[in-house]
């Protein structure tokens, strides 16, 4: 079985070559087919099983192979693949490619799964992002056995280290990063405006920090309306001044607005520069906070360098979340330490199923030379020969005939095979065994 994770990261590529190379979750269902399709011509694979997992700050493919095939290869086309599809030249995207074979994929897929590899140190947001992109995987029939074991024990060791460790405690969320932002400039947000645009998990928790600093207004804009008024409805019932807009309406709206953050899954800009310099002049200058947690990004990167505008990336707040770090550096070890054990504990799993063909090769043939005997046993038997002598026959037949390859093996082999011999088959026959005394 050949097993492989390949990707960039928030710790490998910016954010301008991750929102690139990120896919959108409508997207993802045929881009299994497709990269499904391409190891097969590429690596002239029959089956493969793939998966993907695109987030902020992450875009990576986990791949395994039922079939003979060379690590190289599969990482070359899995590559290559990405490369095309995501409309990369090679050389552009190769500097920010890892690429982790076997017991490494393994232990990467914990990582991730239990918040080590997150820009949030032990955050969880990712364990429902990595069931997302199995639930897909799984919908298109590109998960197969190999990978759901992987994520699924994935998931239990996530569950171990968040369960034995304090690796979540004393952690900021992005969330509460971007109101700590929005802080800095305003100081108390009570008197402030803020809007949101989209109403997914990520503005849901936002929503929440910054509803506890009971802000003036606390609008919702989102593509489908109906949602962003149930999120409206949530916070009003929590006392909050709310209201409903619509996204059409942002040109005309936005410069009412002190705090704006933005998360949304639009592949372009929702926000451009005109926009908000319109909204800029509207406001005389007044000071405009925008927290742009969307990859792709949902403002155009050339508004951070208007004065009046503090623009801040999913990377920014990346540097607002280390505060902490120091005191979950213990929990790390602990989790790391979790995470070895159960890595060598699938990798035995995975040996265990590529041994599975020879053991049925195994079982087939020692069942055929089962059936052989019985059959010269039942002849006998049928003809009115002596039961007992009938039996020590099909006892010594079958006897003869298991020990026949190892017999005729140690006749003809010499050397370093031979020695190797002399060493394996009193354990493969279990010559010492209490059993056999």
């Amino acid at each position: 079985m050949q097993l492989l994770t390949l990707g960039i990261n928030h710790h490998t590529a910016p954010l301008s070559i991750r929102e690139r190379v990120a896919f959108d979750a409508q997207s993802i269902p045929e881009a299994l087919y497709d990269f499904r399709r391409f190891l097969r011509s590429e690596t002239a694979l029959a089956s493969s099983e793939v998966t993907i997992l695109s987030t902020c700050n992450r875009t990576e493919l986990y791949c395994a192979a039922n079939e003979t095939i060379s690590e190289s290869l599969l990482r070359e086309a899995s590559f290559s693949w990405l490369s095309k599809s995501q409309g990369f030249k090679h050389h552009d995207l190769l500097p920010h490619i890892y690429a982790l074979p076997q017991s490494e994929a393994v232990r990467h897929a914990f990582r991730v799964a239990s918040g080590l590899d997150s820009m949030v140190l032990g955050e969880t947001q990712i364990l429902g992002q990595m069931k997302d992109a199995v639930r897909f995987a799984d919908e298109v029939g590109a998960l197969g056995t190999c990978l759901n074991q992987l994520f699924q024990k994935s998931f239990a060791v996530a569950k171990e280290v968040r369960g034995s460790t304090s690796i979540g405690s004393s952690s900021i969320s992005m969330a509460a990063a971007a109101v700590r932002l929005a802080e800095r400039v305003f100081g108390d947000i009570s008197a402030q405006k803020v809007l949101f645009i989209g109403a997914g998990e990520m503005i849901q928790l936002c929503a929440v920090h910054i509803g506890a600093k009971n802000p003036k207004l606390v609008a919702i804009a989102n593509r489908t309306q109906e949602r962003g008024q149930e999120l409206t409805d949530t916070l009003s019932n929590q006392g909050l001044m709310t209201e409903s807009i619509r996204l059409s309406d942002l040109p005309l709206r936005l410069a009412e607005f002190d705090i704006v953050i933005s998360c949304t899954a639009s592949t372009l800009p929702i926000i451009g520069l005109g926009m908000v310099a319109n909204a800029i002049k509207t406001r005389k200058h007044k000071p405009m906070v925008m927290v742009d947690l969307a990859v792709p990004r949902d403002i155009e990167a050339e508004v951070a360098q208007m004065n009046d505008v503090y623009l801040y990336t999913i990377d920014d707040l990346g540097e607002v979340v280390k505060v902490g770090m120091n005191n979950r550096q213990a929990a790390v070890g602990q989790a790391e330490a979790i995470i070895e054990n159960r890595v060598s504990s699938f990798m035995h799993w995975v040996e265990t199923r590529d041994n599975v063909p020879l053991i049925q090769t195994l079982k087939t043939h020692g069942e055929s030379l089962q059936q052989v005997e019985l059959d010269k046993a039942m002849k006998k038997l049928a003809k009115g020969d002596n039961p007992e002598e009938v039996l020590h026959a099909l006892a010594s037949g079958l006897t003869n005939k298991f020990l026949h390859g190892s017999m005729h093996a140690l006749q003809h082999t010499q050397g370093p095979d031979r020695e190797l011999l002399l060493k394996l088959l009193p354990e493969l026959f279990r010559t010492n065994s209490p059993e056999n005394k």
